[in-house]
């Protein structure tokens, strides 16, 4: 983060705000051209990936029980789980996962993420921002930044999460809370499922309807005159955006689940997990940029063996037929689709059958939009302990995601107090995920 000059206020300094107070602009004003001034702007332009479905496994997945079994190392340390085979000449996934296994020749497993903070919510802020967390600024999410960079699309919000915000890192940070995520507040797999607002109350006939935008209509010329309220302006702004849904047909629809077939419903998997992703699938084919859904509970210090059991092999059928789905349609080659966590498990098992936080190593799988097809990238060593190649930090994996979504991770947006932060700070490229074109 750059700091701001605070400059003393010499003689012709005072003369420089003497002469552009004829303008209009005051002392704070000139701090804040000058801030602008020295901004780092890059024009964000649409990369291959149109849009983005993010899902994230809460509590920090073990690995060594998924996505990197290592059998060869002591009981201890590898579990009581088995071992498969993949698409993959030599890359084994837990039994756990045989759906996953038959589809990683369309996707990249990075197996060597690390950073080093094993605590909940600093793991996942680093994972939603590319940053550790601060006490003196909020960092934006992933899709709290696409939706200030590019907007919405189709009468859609540009950040939907499923079913709802899933944690305070997933927001808007210090950007407007115009580009906070729109939550469905209902979830996808549960009987009735409807969202919130999108349909007017039975009373509000059209008549009704059309004087409560009239008023609005009044509000909103108040609110243009009132430049410096921004919370004002996102409200309006959210307003707006209620209206365009409420209003199209297309827009209502891409949340009904309804239309799907049996066949498709019954290939994702009826629970939360399958549900989920369909959701997230529809909403990406109807224009959403970022789509951000959680699932499952995987804080497992006790017990973790049952555990697994009972939520990976609706996870493993639920991406399974997302991932295949979206390149049967055509879908993949602009929708990237991302698996990641705060971090992973303790290589050993402790006294309660369960593994602990670890950051040192971990798993993500990416796919889609111009990343590379049956690729693993990084190895961690003997025991899940660390990596012994390719490491990645949060921030390189965030500044190629964003390079994928058309955005420069070194871009600065204008942070309260007339702060240039960039999106993300020190991250790289990582080229050797992506395609070569």
């Amino acid at each position: 983060m750059r700091p701001v000059n605070c400059l003393p206020l010499h003689r012709r300094r005072a003369l420089q705000v003497g002469a552009l107070s004829g303008f209009g602009l005051d002392l704070p004003g000139l701090l804040r051209f000058e801030a602008q001034a020295d901004q780092k702007e890059f024009e964000s332009r649409p990369g291959p990936a149109h849009s983005v479905i993010n899902i994230f496994l809460p509590g920090g997945i073990a690995h060594q029980d998924t996505f990197d079994p290592k059998p060869k190392s002591p009981t201890e340390y590898r579990g009581d789980l088995e071992v498969i085979n993949t698409r993959l000449p030599g890359i084994q996934f837990s039994h756990l996962l045989p759906r996953t296994a038959t589809i990683l020749d369309r996707v990249t497993l990075c197996r060597a993420v690390s950073h080093v903070l094993a605590d909940h919510d600093a793991g996942v802020h680093q994972m939603y921002t590319g940053y550790g967390p601060s006490p003196a600024i909020r960092y934006p999410s992933l899709g709290s930044v696409v939706s200030h960079e590019f907007g919405p699309r189709n009468n859609l919000p540009a950040y939907i999460c499923v079913p709802t915000k899933p944690h305070r890192f997933a927001g808007n940070g210090y950007l407007s809370t115009a580009h906070g995520p729109f939550g469905l507040g209902s979830d996808p797999a549960e009987d009735g499922f409807a969202v919130k607002d999108l349909s007017p109350p039975k009373a509000l006939n059209p008549g009704r309807q059309s004087r409560a935008r009239s008023l609005l209509s009044l509000v909103n010329k108040r609110v243009d005159q009132e430049s410096d309220v921004p919370r004002l302006k996102a409200i309006d702004s959210f307003y707006q955006q209620a209206y365009r849904m409420i209003d199209s047909p297309a827009a209502r629809e891409a949340f009904d689940l309804s239309k799907e077939k049996a066949t498709t419903r019954n290939a994702y998997g009826s629970g939360a997990a399958g549900m989920r992703m369909l959701l997230a699938r529809r909403l990406v084919e109807a224009g959403v940029r970022f789509v951000s859904l959680e699932y499952g509970s995987w804080d497992g210090h006790f017990n973790i063996a049952p555990q697994l059991a009972a939520q990976v092999p609706a996870f493993d059928q639920a991406l399974a037929a997302l991932i295949t789905d979206l390149d049967q349609r055509g879908l993949l080659k602009n929708t990237l689709v991302t698996v990641t966590t705060e971090f992973g498990r303790t290589p050993r098992i402790n006294k309660s059958a369960g593994r602990d936080h670890w950051a040192r190593v971990f798993s993500v799988l990416l796919a889609g939009a111009g990343i590379r097809r049956g690729h693993v990238h990084g190895s961690s060593d003997l025991t899940a302990s660390g990596p012994d190649s390719g490491a990645l930090a949060p921030r390189d994996l965030l500044t190629t995601i964003y390079h994928q979504i058309g955005i420069v991770a070194e871009k600065e947006l204008m942070a309260p107090g007339s702060r240039p932060i960039e999106i993300v700070k020190g991250g790289r490229i990582v080229k050797e995920l992506l395609e070569t074109s």
